[in-house]
């Protein structure tokens, strides 16, 4: 199954572009889903078709979905949300703003993902094309398993024996209740499935991200950042897309100006993303909603091609071994040396920052105990050394 995901500034574009692709891949005969993950949903205006949080087909070979977090709590994570809402009512709080409180940060983020873990398993779709929320709330999604199979790996454990204790001891005489088994398992189904939702994501033969962006300053240099923490969680940037380029015919006054404007960007566009794959969407400002707008928008963008081309294989994490040294080498276009902090954290994983996002890696077996001996940046990637272990060194 093939993922491409559609992200960028909030306004640049991106419902449009991810509802001209799903569309062009249904006409091609692709079993195709859109699924949007934006709590302010527009798939739905875009296409012009009613959707809401379950699938539903628009025509034929294309299906849509736009995530409805507060359906998943009700069908998916029942157990957890009954634990959370009777918890908040034991503290005082009344039983509608306990179910409001149930839903707890990230779970939109998770249900989204486990969506796509399901359509996989069941080979639902040849192609899922994913409308996202702005760049940072894309960064949390996409960022998301990487962070939550951290924490969920070190702490679950010990809550969960600390849970056993607390029955047979003070839970007894505490003032709130304590998570049943049923609600334990389903965090440890959680665990379990976003470890398998992480492969998914950074196998860049079935997932790539398309990063959208509009020949403006503010938008051009969010789109810069976005790349660089994309790279940062292992995820494959695989072309970009220029959006509301006006046409080079353009006589009238106001617009020819901007005309001149735009030029003098995509010279800034050019020099920061080539050799990536662009595409370009040329238009005079308009609204592109229904299926007339976005079939010819999709002939725009691709012409006689196939919207689910890969245009980049190359994952921005890489393992490598030379001399005495294991080196890791970790892609991140835009990045500054001063941005980027490395710390070694107690279980011998390794936790990388840029700016304010920040991965924890876990290190192969082989580099787990290694020391970590240096690290330089150079040419947009970062090269962390690890000193080999003699028996490793031949």
């Amino acid at each position: 199954m093939r993922i491409i995901i559609y992200t960028g500034k909030g306004g640049v574009g991106k419902t449009s572009m991810a509802a001209a692709t799903a569309r062009r891949l249904a006409a091609l005969g692709y079993r195709t889903l859109a699924m949007s993950t934006d709590a302010a949903h527009s798939l739905a205006d875009s296409l012009e078709v009613p959707i809401g949080g379950a699938v539903k087909n628009i025509e034929k070979n294309l299906d849509a979905l736009e995530v409805d977090i507060t359906l998943e709590m009700e069908t998916r994570w029942k157990d957890i949300e009954e634990y959370v809402k009777l918890f908040m009512q034991s503290q005082g709080m009344d039983e509608l703003s306990a179910k409001e409180m149930a839903i707890l940060p990230g779970m939109e983020l998770i249900a989204a993902l486990f969506h796509v873990l399901d359509f996989e398993r069941k080979d639902l779709y040849d192609v899922i094309v994913m409308d996202t929320a702005p760049t940072a709330e894309t960064l949390r999604l996409l960022s998301f398993p990487d962070v939550s199979q951290w924490y969920m790996t070190r702490l679950y454990g010990l809550f969960k024996k600390l849970v056993a204790l607390a029955k047979f001891t003070i839970g007894r005489f505490l003032d709130f209740p304590l998570p049943s088994s049923a609600v334990l398992k389903s965090l440890e189904e959680m665990n379990i499935k976003m470890a398998d939702v992480k492969q998914i994501l950074q196998d860049p033969k079935r997932t790539t991200i398309r990063l959208v962006v509009n020949p403006e300053r503010m938008v051009i240099n969010e789109t810069k950042r976005a790349y660089s923490y994309l790279c940062l969680y292992g995820l494959t940037v695989e072309c970009l897309i220029i959006n509301r380029m006006l046409p080079e015919d353009v006589e009238m006054g106001y617009f020819k100006d901007k005309l001149n404007e735009q030029k003098k960007y995509m010279e800034m566009i050019y020099q920061a993303f080539e050799p990536m794959k662009m595409f370009f969407a040329y238009q005079l400002p308009t609204e592109m909603m229904g299926s007339e707008k976005l079939d010819k928008l999709s002939i725009t963008l691709f012409g006689d091609s196939d919207p689910s081309e890969i245009y980049a294989f190359e994952s921005p994490m890489k393992f490598s071994s030379e001399k005495d040294s294991h080196i890791l080498s970790l892609k991140l276009p835009f990045a500054t040396k001063g941005e980027v902090e490395l710390y070694r954290s107690h279980d011998n994983s390794l936790i990388v920052q840029v700016g304010s996002h920040k991965r924890n890696i876990d290190l192969p077996l082989v580099l787990r105990n290694s020391e970590l001996t240096g690290a330089e940046m150079k040419e947009n990637i970062l090269k962390i050394k690890f000193r080999r272990q003699e028996k490793d060194v031949q």
